[in-house]
């Protein structure tokens, strides 16, 4: 249940959208901070032996995408039982040993869900990231609420909006080393707004990544020309707040 990032073992199903894609970049020799996956097994196995499947369809299978209150109502009931739940021992074994050849630093505990990064499909930032995780019992409990988190509403919700069916929806959990960055930032291969592949497009804060992706703060924002490698425009955002 526990996969290096250069595991063979390693696919959409197995490790989540961002899982796969981190096993990619690392199998590319880009310098990817050191870490394991929990597989989407981890979790099935998590939800069976608690015994929450049922329970859990039977209170979304009524649900529309249009109200907010009930997909909030429902998604705080499923989370509350997870954090009720039980790992069993020999996972939590598993993920201790893993963690503890990571040198026990402090980690980011990050939602990898299979129905992410899709080519039709994005559940970005409906599932939750921990950072800064230390010891052996936070980093336990900091999976089960990722875990969890696949229950958010706007998870539910996009599920139910998209057609795709509960009961095949699982999620891994990436463990990583912490990088204590200086500089953040999201950089895209093609320019999101005119699909334009010659052109990189990249945003970009002082210190951690989180108060970009949870919009706190207004970033410096470059458009590159990729192919003579040359900035076209640059605009500098206030970012009046770091993340550190």
């Amino acid at each position: 249940m526990i996969l290096p990032f250069h595991s063979e073992e390693i696919t959409l199903e197995t490790a989540g959208g961002k899982g796969m894609n981190l096993a990619r970049l690392t199998r590319a020799g880009f310098a990817v901070p050191p870490g394991f996956i929990i597989a989407t097994n981890a979790y099935r196995e998590f939800v069976s032996a608690n015994r929450w499947l049922p329970p859990i369809l039977a209170g979304v299978s009524e649900l529309s995408a249009e109200d907010a209150v009930a997909l909030e109502r429902s998604s705080a009931q499923i989370r509350a039982g997870f954090s009720a739940g039980k790992m069993a021992e020999e996972l939590g074994l598993a993920i201790r040993g893993a963690y503890a050849e990571l040198g026990s630093t402090p980690v980011a505990v990050r939602s990898s869900a299979t129905a992410e990064d899709l080519p039709d499909l994005s559940f970005a930032g409906q599932q939750d990231t921990y950072l800064n995780v230390i010891g052996q019992e936070q980093l336990l409990e900091a999976v089960i609420h990722c875990w969890a988190s696949l229950w958010t509403a706007r998870a539910i919700g996009y599920r139910i909006r998209n057609g795709i069916d509960h009961r095949q929806a699982a999620l891994a959990v990436v463990v990583q080393n912490m990088i204590q960055s200086e500089v953040s930032g999201v950089l895209f291969t093609a320019n999101p707004l005119t699909g334009l592949r010659s052109e990189t497009v990249i945003d970009a804060t002082l210190g951690l990544g989180e108060a970009l992706v949870s919009g706190q703060v207004e970033p410096d924002h470059y458009v590159v020309d990729t192919l003579n490698q040359h900035i076209l425009t640059r605009t500098l955002g206030a970012k009046k707040i770091s993340t550190r």
